[in-house]
């Protein structure tokens, strides 16, 4: 992941900047040290479509890396699984998966989260709205403002930014719920971070290798498992499951995930 900030700005006579990375070669106006400007470039028809770009507190991360299939993009794809599903049967509101650009201009953050999720009464009650694409009716480009939830998948090169950045950022932006997933090592480390007035509270570690937690926003009781070894064969298994009250009675959604690897 390369790393920009207004700090380390090279001699103004200087246009632009220039990052390249695996044959891609990048032109970076040197008005992305503002948050508007920032926004105006990666909302531009010349910002590269697949590019993984975030702003906060005044630096800029271009992230280019190759997604870790085992740690990052099946841990993701299984919280979206039980949260989409959930989501169709209760009508909540909007989920979205990857890409979509997320901007909050009191937490001077714009970033694209692993994904978000809106309820429709935040969206009625304006504290979150759609970005209108120019010249295409219906279609959007960004959601300003405080979705309610946000998920983001630590990386090796996203550590500092996913646990402490963003942590901050999301915080000052009033966003309700930040789940955050680190599944790099032999535990996983699944955290929902609830907002409070003096910052975000951890959602508590059994100290087990298991992990539950209630979620204000979707309504839920949540849970990550992962054992160790099959035979000779090492691999990893769990399962991302949802709990929650419908009624009088219960509901559950848990389907095992395995991920043969090293």
């Amino acid at each position: 992941m390369s790393i920009l900030s207004a700090n380390r700005r090279t001699a103004p006579e200087i246009p632009s900047i220039e990052a390249a990375s695996d044959g891609l070669f990048i032109r970076i106006p040197r008005s992305v040290f503002s948050l508007n400007g920032f926004r105006q470039w990666v909302l531009s028809d010349e910002f590269p479509e697949k590019l993984r770009v975030t702003y906060v507190d005044g630096e800029i991360y271009l992230d280019m890396s190759k997604e870790e299939l085992q740690t990052h993009a099946l841990a993701k794809a299984e919280v979206a699984r039980v949260l989409m599903n959930l989501n169709r049967e209760l009508r909540l509101g909007q989920f979205y998966l990857d890409g979509v650009l997320v901007t909050n201009i009191a937490g001077g953050v714009s970033n694209n989260p692993d994904a978000v999720f809106i309820k429709w009464e935040t969206l009625e009650k304006g504290r979150a709205k759609f970005t209108p694409r120019r010249g295409k009716e219906g279609q959007f480009v960004e959601i300003e403002g405080s979705p309610d939830w946000v998920l983001e998948i630590v990386s090796d090169s996203s550590v500092k930014k996913d646990t402490k950045k963003l942590r901050s950022a999301y915080w000052r932006a009033g966003i309700f719920e930040y789940w955050l997933v680190d599944a790099r090592g032999s535990e996983i480390n699944f955290q929902i971070l609830y907002w409070r007035k003096k910052g975000y509270l951890a959602s508590p570690n059994r100290g087990d290798g298991n992990i539950r937690a209630f979620s204000n926003v979707t309504s839920g009781s949540y849970g990550k498992h992962r054992d160790w070894s099959c035979g000779n064969t090492p691999f990893r298994c769990g399962n991302f499951d949802v709990q929650r009250k419908a009624g009088a009675g219960m509901m559950s959604c848990s389907v095992p995930v395995e991920v043969h690897g090293d």
